[in-house]
């Protein structure tokens, strides 16, 4: 079940209310939130008026300021001249297909970044995994088979030690 979007409110004095955590925000608190993976919608606060793409495009705005990428200018000039609805919604899915792709590489990505942190974790696994045979099973130790174990490598332990002792008197003797 999706939750309901967090409600900013926007006043006249450019002010924005988190109404959900009962604070003001700014633009990078936003843009932190939609990092988040939180939804939101900002209103303006007199009028009710969803503001939201906005105030998100806002955020991108000020955000290129700081640095020299973002979106190419040609594409900004282009998008300024798409005035009519069909060459913007045309814009806007090529942005969306764009996006969308982007994403899909990212993930494929991710997924073996981990295929390869498994194979350096375990390189005979990862190995039979790629030439198709199945990994053996862990032996698992059973307890009473472990204290048998224990007992032999403690009846050979003492053996050594009575055995050297053997042969230091045979060379005392001598």
């Amino acid at each position: 079940m999706k939750s309901s979007p967090v409600v900013i409110k926007k006043y006249g004095n450019r002010r924005l209310y988190d109404t959900a955590g009962s604070r003001y925000v700014n633009l990078d608190d936003i843009a932190t939130f939609i990092r988040e993976g939180r939804e939101l919608k900002v209103v303006d606060a007199k009028t009710g008026q969803d503001l939201t793409r906005v105030t998100l495009t806002q955020i991108i705005t000020e955000d290129a300021k700081d640095k020299p990428t973002g979106l190419p200018l040609e594409l900004l000039r282009q998008l300024i001249i798409a005035s009519d609805e069909v060459r913007q919604e045309f814009v806007m899915w090529y942005l969306k297909s764009a996006f969308d792709t982007y994403q899909k590489v990212q993930d494929a990505v991710q997924s073996r970044l981990g295929e390869v942190q498994s194979a350096i974790l375990s390189p005979v696994d990862m190995m039979k995994k790629f030439l198709g045979t199945p990994p053996l099973p862990q032996r698992v130790e059973t307890e009473p088979e472990m204290d048998a174990l224990r007992k032999r490598v403690a009846e050979l332990e003492a053996r050594l030690k009575t055995d050297a002792r053997g042969k230091r008197r045979k060379r005392v003797k001598h």
